[in-house]
């Protein structure tokens, strides 16, 4: 399976959560020309009949798939619906597609939470990255972030983890077009020591952390000439900034480290804030 026949997969449970996240992937398979997988897992439970699930699932995919033709007539689509728990069957999906797209909660969810932990598990241990939708926005926050120049926001690390993120950003950002993309990196006086900056110039410590983004960031900006690139070093921690932009962002973009899902540290902690607390969709990216 090439890069190309890989698809978007979108994970639907009847949600309104789930049908956002499903019209989000529709979107983006067309903008990449990739194929669209939806799929509902039917999760262990002694409630009902198996024959009785399964029909409920046909009945639920059934009507995603009338959405779909709906917005995209032409996008080769299928279904699924294994039956296992719903971040596990994701995950284990997740290592044949190009991305992952979840709603930030599905039915099992409380009102009071703002993702699911369905959604967190799944962008933690995912092999490919994973679009948490955030919904709810206000009208007008909307229309701000379909207006003509829609910000995609990446959160940039100092460390390898940075290229997988760059890449991703780089690529939704050109993929959008009239797109603005905003490199947010934060640093600290003890990061400034630890990277063997600057320790108590608080002032060069700050010029450090902007001649490191643009190190980062250059080769990047030479491969994609047409986007628009503005490079924000932070003081402090980038989540802040991050969070705030997510509610008028096309899209925000967050690193995961690779391998420490076994220990639970899947997710740094601005990503975990990020996803957390996001007012639109985010990205999830292995690092």
């Amino acid at each position: 399976m090439t890069a190309d026949d890989r698809p978007v997969i979108a994970a639907v449970d009847g949600s309104s959560h789930g049908w956002e996240a499903l019209e989000w992937a529709t979107q983006e398979a067309l903008r990449h020309s990739w194929p669209l997988l939806i799929v509902h897992v039917r999760p262990h439970t002694r409630r009902g009949s198996e024959e009785e699930q399964v029909r409920e699932a046909e009945e639920l995919l059934g009507q995603a798939l009338r959405r779909t033709s709906r917005l995209a007539p032409e996008l080769p689509t299928s279904t699924l619906t294994p039956q296992d728990f719903p971040s596990a069957a994701l995950t284990s999906l997740s290592g044949d597609a190009s991305m992952v797209v979840v709603g930030s909660r599905g039915l099992g969810g409380f009102r009071s939470l703002m993702i699911g932990s369905n959604s967190l598990a799944t962008a933690s241990m995912s092999r490919c990255p994973v679009v948490v939708v955030n919904g709810g926005h206000a009208e007008e926050d909307e229309q701000e972030a379909a207006g003509p120049f829609p910000d995609v926001v990446a959160g940039v690390a100092a460390d390898e983890s940075s290229e997988a993120v760059l890449e991703f950003a780089f690529e939704a950002a050109a993929s959008r077009p009239g797109a603005r993309l905003r490199l947010v990196h934060g640093w600290t006086m003890f990061s400034s020591m630890l990277s063997g900056g600057p320790i108590f110039d608080r002032e060069a410590a700050a010029e450090a952390a902007q001649r490191t983004l643009a190190e980062l960031t250059s080769g990047w900006i030479e491969k994609y000439p047409q986007v628009d690139v503005v490079r924000e070093p932070v003081s402090g921690s980038a989540s802040r900034t991050l969070v705030t932009a997510s509610a008028t962002a096309a899209l925000t973009v967050v690193g995961r480290r690779r391998g420490g899902e076994s220990l639970g540290l899947g997710l740094s902690p601005v990503a975990q804030t990020t996803v957390t607390h996001a007012l639109g969709p985010v990205a999830v990216v292995p690092c």
